[in-house]
């Protein structure tokens, strides 16, 4: 029997999701080996910070990888599409991932403060909005809700592998329409677009990709939001024009030149941060605006990011945001 706050979730997506979900965090939300898409999940390692944080102290980097991880850059991302719907043509969209609020106060702190003066169409947030992968989650809404009193106009997004959907009806009141294996037409005039999402495909595993993009038309121009780029394959197959995504944090802790270390994700290192393409599929995986384990970053600032859509005129040629550069792609 799900509880109240829960009921008018299950009544849209099924009972079955919500009863799903809320079993699989019950048994496997603070697993270390197994479930999900990787095998050693490091962020459930209680051991984890502690050795992060002593390394780093050991190599006299501990103070600047603190001051690194408040220090949110406003990325910009424009790239053009040959069936992008005319009126949409400039539209520009606001990318938040992996704010795992209770983690990544300064960082909070930082983007609250310069959130209000962007200019953007819509805002979509890609999960992680908790810390930890389980425990008590009301800090880290409360840091969300701050953060949604400053944004404007529509608020779309997804929940991550550190969320609980009990966190769902609490986001939704702040009027960020969540996703779950579902879409939703967005309309300009007399052209349209569509928005998708899904539910938490690294370690929950309860996306649905094809149930999200059923009710597409074949020849629509179509976002998908997803927690982790992981799913890039089955995006593509799903005819989807652009994909968004965090969950990798660009490997937080990274050599010179934003080499991670590691990547917790079953991906190519190509797409573990910034604009990728896998076979008609645009991409942009976020490094996130937070931390996991700790409050630190090398060699991989945090990160929010305006993504401008372009109508691609006739034999123009396709820009992309790549790693602090504007790269042009032939067509």
């Amino acid at each position: 029997m799900l509880d109240d706050s829960l009921q008018k979730l299950s009544e849209r997506i099924g009972a079955a999701h919500v009863q799903r979900r809320l079993a699989l965090e019950t048994d496997h939300e603070a697993q270390l080996f197994g479930q999900g898409l990787i095998f050693f999940n490091l962020e459930n390692l209680l051991l984890a910070p502690p050795i992060i944080r002593n390394a780093l102290r050991l190599a006299g980097l501990y103070g600047r990888a603190r001051r690194n991880a408040d220090r949110v850059l406003i990325r910009r991302n424009a790239i053009a599409f040959a069936n992008l719907p005319m009126a949409f043509d400039n539209f520009t969209i606001l990318h938040v991932s992996d704010l795992h609020v209770d983690i990544s106060e300064g960082a909070m702190r930082h983007l609250v403060s310069i959130v209000e003066d962007l200019q953007y169409d819509i805002c979509v947030l890609t999960g992680d909005y908790r810390g930890k992968t389980f425990g008590p989650f009301d800090r880290s809404l409360d840091g969300v809700e701050q953060l949604r009193e400053r944004l404007k106009g529509p608020i779309y997004g997804v929940l991550g592998n550190h969320d609980s959907i009990r966190m769902a009806p609490r986001l939704e009141a702040m009027g960020i329409r969540l996703f779950f294996n579902e879409c939703e037409k967005i309309v300009r005039g007399e052209q349209a677009f569509y928005l998708a999402g899904v539910d938490d495909p690294h370690f929950y595993r309860t996306d649905d990709i094809k149930k999200a993009a059923s009710s597409i038309p074949k020849d629509a121009f179509s976002i998908l939001l997803c927690h982790t780029p992981e799913k890039y394959d089955e995006a593509a197959n799903a005819s989807f024009d652009l994909m968004l995504s965090g969950h990798t944090h660009g490997g937080q802790l990274c050599l010179p030149g934003g080499i991670p270390i590691k990547l917790e994700a079953a991906l190519p290192r190509r797409m573990g941060a910034g604009a990728w393409k896998h076979a008609d599929l645009n991409g942009y995986t976020s490094v996130g605006v937070g931390t996991s384990l700790l409050p630190v970053r090398l060699n991989c600032p945090p990160e929010i990011t305006l993504h401008t859509l372009r109508r691609r005129r006739e034999r123009e040629r396709e820009t992309m945001y790549c790693g602090g550069s504007y790269c042009l792609r032939e067509q």
